[in-house]
């Protein structure tokens, strides 16, 4: 640890400071940031050339002057002190406990930028999730080490979706423990609380870890929440053997940091004034999802971000989209028509789905059922569009059934409650039961013999209730 401190900024712009005289520093490395009241903060090297370094502030910067303010660069990366107790706890953007626990004290420390994962090393994910949401197990099936976002809103109920998913989410078929690590980036005070309570009361906090960064925080930490997380993650699957969810909710929010601390740096701005190299940022996070070969455990992720006006080609979600595996898009439609969650299946995608489910999976009529589903509701959608236009009436008898099951779909399918658990056997015998009403003709994506044995004159009353 270097003893050497410099009194030496020569400007201060934004959460950013500039140290003259500093010949080695390194970047990434940590900052240790006295003020001339004698308060500390943390910072962290982000860009570095001869003679000047350009320290990153996590904390307020008000009071700092370039006089009086002295510098000492620690000569390590940030890091997190990993251990088992960090499961049923709450910390802040940084790391530090919010729960009124004790600090974390372990002689293990991680790296906060993680190791990448050697292609090579990357085992196939082919292991179900079960999330207890029909429109996620039965359309747009998660698999264990897959990374699927969810492109949300302003207003839309992404929050009640990913603790309703970190609730209930499990691999089945399996007595490995299972844990969540939830991350919530630049979010209110209100909406803090209400995850809190959530894991309390139903019980699911003593499998999770929380990080919480307030929108009243320095949005300088949201650059280093993601990562506090995925570093946990990372100690829980790959030193503890355990399946671990990530959700990362509001991914918006950091990438406007990314933008902010690009501005103070006047970097050339890139497309909508984000910097050019978000995309690499983002992936830096996304791909550390995933399964390694001869390990047991796993890191999936379902990271969050609501969109800016709703616009699927904004930078945040475009990039995205390129990198992760799919998207489950919330539709402002299914929420005015209060169904909840509003999950649109027509845009929504899991690029994974195929490699989950199925016989031994899950079921042998989960692919060609999920199929029929979408067909008949896309031709439901098209028959509700047209009835808007010459009346129901006027509809063929094939377009009405089309009309019905679609509205039936979103009732009974993609609707269902804030506390109600489905499992994968449930979500698939009500997609049967919608598609009753058809002959064996209409449904031409599935075999005569699954018709057979799984439809609805095989399901009893019990099954489906």
């Amino acid at each position: 640890m270097s003893t050497i401190s410099f009194k030496t900024l020569s400007k201060i712009a934004g959460p950013l400071i500039f140290v003259e005289g500093v010949d080695n520093a390194a970047y990434g490395e940590m900052v240790e940031i006295k003020l001339e009241d004698g308060q500390r903060r943390e910072g962290q090297v982000l860009d570095t050339r001869k003679g000047l370094a350009v320290v990153q502030v996590f904390g307020p910067t008000l009071g700092l002057g370039t006089t009086g303010t002295s510098t000492r660069f620690l000569g390590h990366t940030a890091t997190l002190a990993v251990s088992d107790e960090m499961l049923g706890r709450v910390f802040d953007g940084l790391g530090n406990p919010r729960d009124n626990g004790p600090k974390i004290v372990s002689k293990q420390k991680f790296d906060l930028v993680g190791s990448g994962i050697n292609p090579y090393s990357r085992e196939q994910p082919s292991e179900f999730i079960q999330t207890g949401m029909s429109n996620i197990d039965g359309m747009n099936t998660l698999v264990r080490g897959q990374k699927l976002p969810i492109f949300s809103g302003a207003g839309l109920p992404h929050n009640m979706l990913a603790s309703q998913i970190a609730r209930q989410a499990k691999v089945r078929g399996t007595s490995e423990s299972f844990s969540v690590v939830f991350a919530a980036i630049g979010i209110t005070s209100e909406e803090a609380n209400f995850f809190v309570k959530q894991f309390e009361e139903s019980g699911a906090l003593g499998r999770t870890v929380l990080f919480l960064n307030l929108s009243s925080d320095p949005s300088m930490e949201r650059i280093l929440t993601p990562r506090l997380a995925l570093t946990t993650a990372e100690f829980l699957a790959y030193e503890r053997d355990m399946h671990v969810l990530v959700i990362l909710t509001d991914m918006t929010n950091y990438c406007e940091a990314l933008r902010e601390i690009a501005a103070a740096r006047e970097e050339v701005p890139g497309r909508r004034g984000y910097p050019g190299y978000m995309y690499t940022d983002l992936a830096s996070i996304y791909e550390r999802a995933g399964r390694i070969k001869g390990r047991k455990g796993s890191v999936t992720q379902i990271p969050i971000l609501t969109m800016p006006a709703d616009d699927i080609t904004h930078p945040i979600p475009d990039l995205t989209g390129y990198i992760t595996e799919g998207q489950i898009v919330l539709s402002r439609d299914l929420q005015r028509a209060d169904i909840h969650p509003p999950a649109d299946v027509l845009t929504s995608l899991s690029r994974l789905m195929n490699q989950g489910i199925g016989k031994g999976r899950t079921r042998e009529d989960h692919r060609s059922l999920a199929d029929q589903l979408y067909s008949t509701y896309a031709q439901g959608k098209d028959a509700r569009a047209l009835a808007a236009i010459v009346g129901e009436e006027a509809l063929s008898e094939l377009d009405r059934k089309f009309l019905r099951i679609a509205n039936n779909f979103e009732r009974k399918f993609v609707n269902q409650g804030f506390d109600e658990d489905r499992s994968i056997e449930e979500t698939l015998n009500i997609g049967w039961e919608l598609l009753a009403e058809l002959s064996d003709a209409d449904m031409k994506r599935i075999k005569p013999e699954l018709i057979e044995k799984y439809g609805r004159k095989k399901i009893s009353p019990k099954e489906v209730e």
